[in-house]
């Protein structure tokens, strides 16, 4: 055949080389989607309505010396212009670590079940944001005078549930207001409060008590205004450095401390995005390489193409389509090999994303336009060769 390369190498070099760039590919493909379905995951975490509303909610560390004067601190905090609620706990509610158990008398017979549970102060869930969907919150009239008796009586007497709990113990969030259940001492549930995430997203939301708990505030919760942030921190230094003389003004935002409990999720984000590109670069200095090699090699094939009237798209789509179908290829074993690597990723997580049609379909592209721009260079540079000294060769 006149057209046919005048250069011949080894059938066995050749499947080398195809077989490498069709596995830098499949690698490639893999890590870009994989960086995709974690990015997602994690745009989504950000986005998720948790049941509370964390932005502009300021979180300030309460020692044993600032539990003494307390309320007095709460009440000149509130009072703080900018300032719009003030509350406190025991933890942060990004991550309850307390575990007890609740009895409750379920009509024939004792129910007990496993809880979470916070001790709060009065307006925790006004100032969290937290939504009642049965009862009330709790009022100064549940916070009783201390009983030196029973050291526990004092803020143990109401109770509010999330939706979970009332759930396992067999009732609806009407059913249980009023009901009585033991946690310790006995008390009645106010309220039922819409489920929310009080551990990371990697863990389905969990049975929770909320009770009155003022000797236990480790934290206290401040929300700002959000477009007074910067006069409103300046007060409440002003205001720290004259109450709590004994410890430094330091304080967290409540969306950081979110953001921290999924770093190991950043990291792996920002380590595909490191590999991808990496991968990526040596998948086109790979297909650069082969590009050129063929080009060589098809010199006087492509000169006598152009005698006989061949346009430079048609040299560019000649050289193209052999390494194209070889992307097409790596695309085709790396995307069903990306869907099952993310896929097992996301369930570890209890609140997921689903792996959509567009993100295999992203990768993709990606890798087709990088293969395009690689193979073209070459082929770009072949097409406007002259092939009167393309004849002349060999």
């Amino acid at each position: 055949m006149i057209l046919k390369s005048g250069t011949r190498t080894s059938n066995s070099g050749g499947t080398l080389r195809k077989t490498m760039i069709i596995f830098q590919f499949v690698v490639s493909v893999v890590l870009i989607a994989s960086t995709i379905i974690v990015t997602e995951q994690l745009r989504y975490i950000r986005n998720k309505d948790l049941g509370y509303d964390k932005e502009h909610l300021l979180v300030l560390p309460v020692d044993t010396k600032m539990l003494e004067h307390y309320e007095d601190l709460k009440n000149s905090v509130s009072a703080l212009p900018g300032i719009t609620h003030v509350s406190g706990a025991y933890e942060t509610p990004t991550f309850i670590e307390w575990s007890d158990g609740i009895t409750a008398e379920t009509g024939s017979e004792k129910k007990q079940i496993s809880v979470n549970a916070i001790p709060v102060d009065l307006d925790f869930t006004a100032t969290m944001g937290i939504t009642f969907i049965a009862g009330q919150d709790f009022t100064r009239s549940d916070l009783l005078a201390q009983d030196t008796s029973d050291q526990y009586k004092n803020y143990r007497n109401s109770f509010i549930l999330n939706e979970r709990a009332v759930k396992e113990l067999g009732w609806t969030p009407q059913e249980a207001i009023g009901k009585t259940i033991s946690k310790g001492a006995p008390g009645v549930i106010k309220g039922v409060v819409k489920n929310f995430n009080f551990s990371s997203l990697h863990e389905d939301i969990g049975p929770l008590v909320i009770f009155l708990g003022p000797d236990f505030i480790g934290q206290m919760l401040v929300r700002i205004d959000g477009s007074k942030v910067p006069p409103a921190l300046k007060n409440l230094e002003n205001l720290w450095k004259k109450r709590v003389s004994h410890r430094p003004f330091e304080y967290t935002f409540l969306d950081e401390e979110f953001g921290v409990m999924y770093a190991n999720e950043q990291r792996t984000a920002q380590l595909f995005s490191l590999f991808s590109g990496l991968a990526i670069f040596l998948a086109c200095l790979g297909l650069f390489a082969l590009a050129a090699f063929t080009t060589v090699q098809r010199t006087k094939e492509i000169g006598i193409r152009k005698v006989l009237g061949a346009g430079i798209p048609q040299i560019i789509f000649l050289l193209s389509k052999e390494f194209l179908v070889l992307v097409g290829l790596a695309i085709l074993i790396a995307l069903p090999v990306a869907w099952f690597i993310g896929s097992k990723w996301l369930q570890d997580f209890a609140y997921r994303i689903q792996i959509s049609w567009w993100i295999l379909i992203a990768s993709a592209s990606i890798a087709v336009v990088i293969a395009v721009f690689s193979v073209s260079i070459q082929a770009l540079k072949a097409a406007n060769a002259n092939p009167v000294k393309s004849l002349r060769t060999e």
